[in-house]
């Protein structure tokens, strides 16, 4: 397996030793071509030597500033392990590695990052027993331990007495020829995992790539403990969003359903419901609190458990029903604004009647038409002292699917509004016709021509078929709810 080239970075090279540094002498200029080929003397003795080694560290200082000035610009804990593997390996002079990422105190994330190894390298790695192995040594030393806190060096692994069988193996099966690792451990968080990079030949860092990426991973571990930190918050905070939402998307006579939901790192306010009603009707509503954090996903679960009960009490009126809602935002959340749109769905008779207040308005997708339907401008709930606005009543066709989003879906494209709007319909009018009688189908595809699918985040996923992969180019961290219903 060809391992990938590493960049050159100032002062380092993994595969050309460093130069020797000089210094021009204090003396005059060159003032001929002549003079200028000439060889300028150098110092002698004790001076030349002393320049020689403090050209040195200045190069070796600007190699860590350089390095470490990168890693500090990752966001994500993904990134920085990426980095810090790529960095390590060009000031080890490695072309390939490994980290583990496994926290001392089990709340995890657990996982484990190759550099220059495929998925079936990492395999045969994991096939290892960890006691065998230098990571594997690091991670069971207890914190705090000498073991623990110290390099582990295996020169020459195929001529390494006692290797366990299996990790000679796996050594022969890689080209694996020496290995070099450290842990990762911060005074704060204690133990966080162990990196070790993999040398082609048998060989060993000196003294100097030594002392180099021990300052650099010192550093690292301590924006890696940061990182970490920041993911669980979002784990936490993502996971309790979800939870405030429903758990599975209700089964009603007529009509399937299907939707979309995904958090922004932040923690957004965007929601979505679907309740039976009485009289074989159906409920549909999507809304969005303003801002981000813990404190926006709890008006936001207050919010969504408010407009269930007053669509069971008066769900025929959608007026009535933000209007109910925007009394009590305006009593209980009077520092906070929020969008809704409700629909009251009739199936059995294909209408549906809209009320919104300051939101997207929904599109209707079907074999003859795709279009929004204008609901009536109003603003959004908690910015006027009494809200209401006139409802809309629509009649799908058979097999037209309505579309309810938030607007996160449009700034997810980080265009103006007008452009958003007019690639969302253009996203709409795209779906194949075999498959707009299906409305999971019919999401996926306008959410996969919304948001660019190189790089999505992880989705959330109700009502059956799977997300369709995307991040954005624009504001990423807008959260992002699209709703399906199709009128059969």
């Amino acid at each position: 397996m060809s391992a990938p080239h590493l960049p050159k970075v100032a002062g380092i090279d993994s595969t050309v030793p460093a130069p020797a540094h000089t210094a021009a002498p204090s003396g005059g200029h060159p003032t001929s071509a002549a003079s200028a080929s000439a060889p300028l003397a150098q110092p002698s003795g004790p001076a030349a030597a002393f320049q020689d080694r403090l050209a040195g560290w200045v190069s070796d200082l600007t190699t860590l500033h350089e390095l470490i000035e990168r890693l500090t610009r990752t966001g994500r804990l993904q990134d920085a392990l990426h980095e810090l593997l790529r960095a390590g390996a060009a000031l080890v002079g490695a072309r390939r590695g490994l980290v583990v990422l496994e926290p001392s105190d089990g709340l995890g994330p657990d996982t484990t990052l190759g550099f220059g190894l495929s998925r079936a390298d990492l395999g045969h790695l994991e096939t290892v027993p960890r006691a065998a192995t230098s990571h594997g040594l690091l991670l069971d030393t207890p914190a705090g331990m000498p073991g623990g806190e110290r390099e582990i060096v295996h020169p020459d692994l195929p001529s390494e007495d006692g290797l366990d069988p299996r990790h000679r193996e796996v050594n022969a099966r890689l080209g694996c020829g020496a290995s070099y690792a450290l842990p990762l451990t911060t005074k704060a968080a204690g133990r966080l995992g162990a990196v070790v990079w993999l040398y082609d030949e048998p060989a060993e860092p000196t003294e100097r790539r030594r002392h180099l990426i021990g300052l650099y991973a010192r550093h690292a571990t301590e924006h890696l403990g940061r990182l970490l930190e920041l993911e669980r918050a979002r784990t936490a905070l993502t996971t309790l969003a979800q939870e405030l939402l429903p758990a599975r998307l209700p089964r009603v006579a007529g009509v399937r359903l299907a939707v979309r939901h995904r958090t922004g790192p932040g923690g957004g306010g965007d929601w979505y419901d679907a309740l039976p009603l009485p009289e074989d009707a159906l409920g549909l509503a999507v809304g969005s609190v303003t801002g981000s954090g813990p404190g926006v996903v709890a008006a936001m679960g207050r919010l969504r458990a408010s407009l269930r009960a007053y669509a069971l009490m008066e769900g025929e009126d959608p007026v009535a029903v933000l209007s109910d809602l925007e009394l009590l935002m305006r009593l209980t959340e009077p520092a906070r604004a929020a969008t809704a749109l409700f629909a009251y769905c009739e199936p059995a008779v294909r209408r549906i009647t809209f009320a919104g207040a300051g939101h997207t308005p929904p599109l209707i997708v079907g074999a003859h038409r795709t279009e929004f339907v204008e609901t009536s401008l109003s603003a959004p709930l908690g910015m006027l002292s009494c809200w209401e606005a006139p409802s809309v009543e629509l009649s799908p066709g058979p097999g037209e699917t309505v579309l309810l989003c938030t607007d996160g879906l449009l700034r997810r494209t980080g265009e103006p509004m007008d452009r958003a709007f007019a690639r969302l319909h253009a996203a709409a009018a795209s779906v194949p016709e075999e498959v707009r009688g299906d409305p999971a189908a019919v999401v996926d595809h306008v959410l996969g021509r919304m948001v660019a699918p190189q790089a999505a985040p992880q989705a959330l996923v109700a009502g059956g078929g799977s997300a369709g992969g995307g991040r954005s180019c624009g504001r990423d961290d807008a959260d992002v709810v699209l709703l399906g219903a199709c009128f059969a």
